[in-house]
């Protein structure tokens, strides 16, 4: 997504698409206008497990949640091709 201002040039800004945590999910879910939020992952998404409850799940959009605790995770467009990419935001947090 070079030029999209996500990141700056490199994509390393501080909130960018290589932030980790709630910070990238954060992030990924208000990129774009929130548009990328349901944008789906190239090749069907990343086989994961849930870093809040260890459930297995595939991350099909950039930012989808748990099937079974409801756990936000998110992955960053230049990242996606990876599942060790995916960040959690933490147990409590919630998308508006």
């Amino acid at each position: 997504m070079a030029g999209c201002a996500c990141g700056g040039a490199q994509g390393n800004g501080a909130g960018g698409p290589f932030a980790e945590g709630r910070e990238l999910v954060e992030f990924v879910a208000q990129a774009h206008g929130g548009a990328l939020r349901q944008r789906e992952i190239p090749n069907g998404g990343l086989a994961t497990f849930c870093q809040g409850c260890s459930a297995p799940f595939v991350l099909t959009t950039f930012v989808g949640h748990c099937p079974m605790c409801g756990g936000i995770h998110a992955v960053s467009p230049p990242r996606a091709s990876d599942a060790a990419n995916i960040q959690y935001a933490g147990e409590e947090f919630r998308l508006d």
